[in-house]
C-alpha cells in the first residue's frame, strides 16, 4: 500500500515490525513519530528520546509558575468514570476521552460504548423525562434500521456472486498450496502471519483491468487495509476515504462466509487460507443481526 496515498485515512505505525494503519493514530511528543494504539507510549515503542516531552512540560510549568503564583491548573486528573477501572485520567501518560452520550470521562480502554455499558447509564446533567424520551427514539431509530436492513438483503440477493465450492479436506489443502505457489504480496510479512487469499471484482460494478489474483495479507491487518491493497492490486478504483455515498463505496464479501466483513474485523479472525474474498461496490455496509424491540 502507497502511505503517500491522498486517499487514505490515519497512517501506519511506525513502530518496528508494526506498520499497522491506524484511523486514530497517537503522536509521540518526545520523538515525533506516529504509532497505533497497543503502541502510543514511549515504553511501548521504545522512545528514542524518552522522557523529553515531560521535561519540556515541567519546565513549561515551572516557568508558568513563576509568572503568576496561584494560577488554576487546567488539567483535571481524576479516575476513569467506569467503576471497574482505576486508571487517573487527565495526565501526560493517560489522556481523557469525553463520552458526550452519557456525559462522563473515561480512560482510553473504555472509551467506547460498548466498554462502559453507555446504552444503561443515565446522562449526567439530564433530566429523568428526557431520558425516557430518549430511550424512545432509540426504538424509532432501531425500528428504520431494521426497514433499511431488509432493504439492504434484497439487494445482496440480486446481485450474482460466486457460492463456496464443497471440497474435502485434502482438496482445500492442495488449493491452499496452489495459492502459495503463485500469491503475491508484500514480502515483508512474515510466513506464519500470511493468510492467503482468491481475491475477485464484480465485473458488474468495476473498471478493473485485472479482474481476480491471488494474494497474501498480513493475519494482523484489518480488512479496511486489505481492501485497500486488493482495490490497489486489481487497479480498482478505490473512493472510499473521499466521504462519498455509498453507492461508490466499495465493501469486502467473504464468499465462504456469506457475508458482508467490516472494516475493523481482524483477517486472522475472519478469514483463513483458501477462502475467497470479492470487492463489490454500492452494496452498502454491513447489515447488523438486530433484535425485535417490538415485544421488549
Amino acid at each position: 500500500m502507497d502511505e503517500k496515498d491522498p486517499t487514505l485515512i490515519g497512517a501506519h505505525c511506525q513502530y518496528a515490525y508494526c506498520n499497522q494503519l491506524d484511523f486514530l493514530p497517537f503522536r509521540c511528543e518526545s520523538c515525533f513519530g506516529t504509532f497505533c494504539l497497543d503502541h502510543r507510549s514511549e515504553t511501548g515503542h521504545k522512545c528514542s528520546r524518552a522522557g523529553e516531552w515531560a521535561a519540556r512540560r515541567r519546565k513549561a510549568n515551572a516557568s508558568h509558575q513563576s509568572l503568576g503564583a496561584g494560577k488554576m491548573k487546567m488539567d483535571i486528573e481524576k479516575p476513569c468514570a467506569s467503576p471497574t477501572c482505576k486508571t487517573v485520567i487527565g495526565t501526560s501518560l493517560s489522556t481523557s476521552v469525553h463520552c458526550s452520550t452519557c456525559n462522563r470521562d473515561y480512560c482510553l480502554k473504555h472509551r467506547l460504548r460498548e466498554d462502559h455499558d453507555c446504552k444503561n447509564l443515565i446522562p449526567i446533567g439530564a433530566r429523568v423525562g428526557g431520558f425516557n424520551s430518549q430511550a424512545d427514539n432509540v426504538k424509532s431509530a432501531l425500528g428504520k434500521l431494521k426497514l433499511w436492513g431488509t432493504a439492504q438483503k434484497a439487494n445482496m440477493a440480486t446481485r450474482v456472486l460466486p457460492k463456496p465450492k464443497p471440497t474435502s479436506a485434502a482438496a482445500r489443502l492442495v488449493a491452499v498450496n496452489t495459492l502459495k505457489k503463485t500469491a503475491k504480496g508484500d514480502d515483508k510479512i512474515p510466513s506464519d502471519k500470511r493468510v492467503y487469499l482468491e481475491v475477485e471484482a464484480e465485473a458488474a460494478t468495476t473498471t478493473s483491468k485485472f479482474p481476480s489474483g491471488a494474494y497474501f495479507y498480513s493475519k494482523d491487518w484489518v480488512i479496511g487495509r486489505v481492501l485497500d491493497a486488493a482495490a490497489k492490486s486489481l487497479q480498482v478504483q478505490n473512493v472510499n476515504n473521499q466521504g462519498t455515498d455509498e453507492k461508490d463505496k466499495l465493501r469486502v464479501f467473504h464468499v465462504e462466509g456469506g457475508r458482508l466483513l467490516e472494516f475493523n474485523e481482524k483477517v486472522g479472525n475472519a478469514l483463513v487460507s483458501g477462502n475467497k474474498i470479492v470487492l463489490l461496490r454500492g452494496v452498502g455496509p454491513p447489515v447488523p443481526d438486530l433484535i425485535d424491540l417490538t415485544n421488549a
